[in-house]
């Protein structure tokens, strides 16, 4: 029991390093062990009160519902600290200290350049869906500060931005030997650091550390729209490295100017440099992105089932990866390869546990809030310009998540049926058409997910 405990553990980390940013995962959860199931019940020890506090606020519903995907058996899930007594609690095995010591040396992120070493660009899978991408990534670090600047990456959730950004900051700190100074940054840590020098009036700090930099790295800057200090601070930092030669590297999980809230003058200059995008993975792609997610596990699938999963699983990497995770956890209780039924089991569960919780009103809230329109006007009778394709995108997930009628969609928009039958076909053929705009679906279905 105790390995299959282990087994069980490594499975549910896996998940929530996909869920997780690196950063995140490294610092809450890969010190975390799962010791001891006591009738249904996971205890989880963490190393300390802190860590504790955080975990079970903030992951206690993922956690617990990525255990229950892998073991249907489990109930509830309780955090304790590490050296808090428990009922008869199991050893660590050394198979378990092994796990912990590889999670340890993967995140170990370098704390003058906040860059992992993990990411390369030899480990990035390169398709169509992102040879643009990588050919200017590799232009930039051959011409720092001067090819492309600033450099800005869009895509959605879970297709390979922030291991490509990350992986140009290693690759320049290799090629000139350290000699070039980067850093790396969420905008989430970039706030969080603005917020902190005003509360102790130390923006000089703050200054200096992003500033005497020679390339800055920002990931997912769309947070920082409608953040009015953060956008300042971050508009005069660009200005002082841009003007300098200082190589600016941007993500966002939507182009410029697809961020509302973000100001005009910061727009501007993202848009002054070069914008590509990474988008939605192709057959060939996922095929080559699950081979080497088995290689690097030292695991091997059938061709047949390798296919099966590049056909059935299309939405993300992210998605692939905890694909992959399930199969080999239970490759690893069976001790023996699993079969194509087993497989297509795995992905049918995997696909009902995104759309099976997600309710109409998620829907419609996740895409007033990506188009900064209020629910109000989006479900109302208006028919303001700015209106228009909200709506229609409305109707199409409406359609195409919760195989909605068409009367109720358009009675839930304030529309009638045949215009919900009109909007579902417009959306399906910009699809078609136009690539962009698809990956502007697959942000919105990402932030449905997250609304859960």
């Amino acid at each position: 029991m105790e390995k299959n405990l282990e087994k069980l553990w490594r499975s549910v980390l896996g998940e929530m390093e996909i869920q997780l940013s690196r950063a995140n995962f490294a610092t809450w959860l890969k010190n975390s062990q799962l010791t001891e199931e006591k009738d249904g019940t996971l205890f989880i020890v963490l190393p300390n009160n802190f860590a504790k506090e955080w975990v079970e606020n903030k992951y206690h519903k993922n956690i617990l519902g990525i255990a229950r995907n892998f073991d249907d058996s489990v109930k509830k899930l309780e955090f304790v600290v590490s050296g808090q007594k428990m009922d008869a609690p199991k050893k660590i095995s050394a198979e378990t200290i092994k796990f912990e010591n590889k999670i340890n040396l993967e995140f170990k992120v370098d704390p003058e350049s906040n860059l992992n070493p993990r990411y390369t660009l030899d480990s990035f899978v390169v398709g169509s869906s992102n040879e643009l991408a990588f050919s200017a990534a590799n232009a930039v670090i051959e011409s720092v500060g001067s090819k492309y600047n600033p450099f800005f990456i869009y895509g959605g959730v879970g297709l390979g931005k922030t291991h490509l950004i990350q992986s140009i900051g290693n690759e320049i700190k290799s090629k000139y030997n350290g000699k070039i100074k980067t850093k790396y940054v969420s905008s989430e840590k970039f706030t969080s650091d603005i917020v902190w020098a005003i509360r102790n009036k130390r923006m000089e700090d703050i200054k200096k550390k992003y500033r005497d930099v020679d390339v800055l790295i920002i990931d997912d800057i769309q947070f920082i729209g409608g953040k009015e200090k953060t956008e300042e601070e971050f508009f005069h930092t660009f200005n002082a490295l841009y003007e300098n030669n200082k190589q600016i590297i941007i993500s966002s999980d939507r182009p410029p100017q697809s961020i509302p809230t973000l100001e005009e003058r910061l727009r501007s200059r993202f848009e002054g440099g070069l914008i590509v995008d990474i988008v939605y993975p192709e057959y060939e792609m996922r095929v080559a992105i699950i081979k080497s997610k088995l290689q690097n596990n030292n695991r091997e699938l059938n061709d047949a089932v390798v296919e099966l999963i590049a056909n059935k699983v299309k939405k993300n990497i992210r998605e692939l990866e905890g694909v992959i995770n399930k199969i080999i956890f239970y490759q690893d209780m069976k001790n023996a390869p699993i079969g194509e039924k087993m497989v297509e089991e795995i992905i049918e569960k995997a696909i009902q546990n995104f759309t099976g919780r997600v309710s109409d009103s998620q829907i419609i809230k996740s895409v007033a809030e990506f188009y900064n329109v209020s629910i109000g006007d989006l479900s109302g009778r208006v028919r303001k310009k700015e209106i228009v394709e909200p709506r229609q995108v409305a109707m199409y997930l409406l359609r195409d998540i919760l195989d909605m009628s068409y009367p109720y969609i358009g009675e839930k928009l304030g529309k009638d049926h045949t215009t919900a039958i009109h909007s579902v076909r417009k959306i399906n053929h910009e699809i078609n058409k136009n690539s962009s705009f698809f990956q502007k679906i697959i942000t919105i279905k990402e932030l449905i997910h997250k609304s859960k």
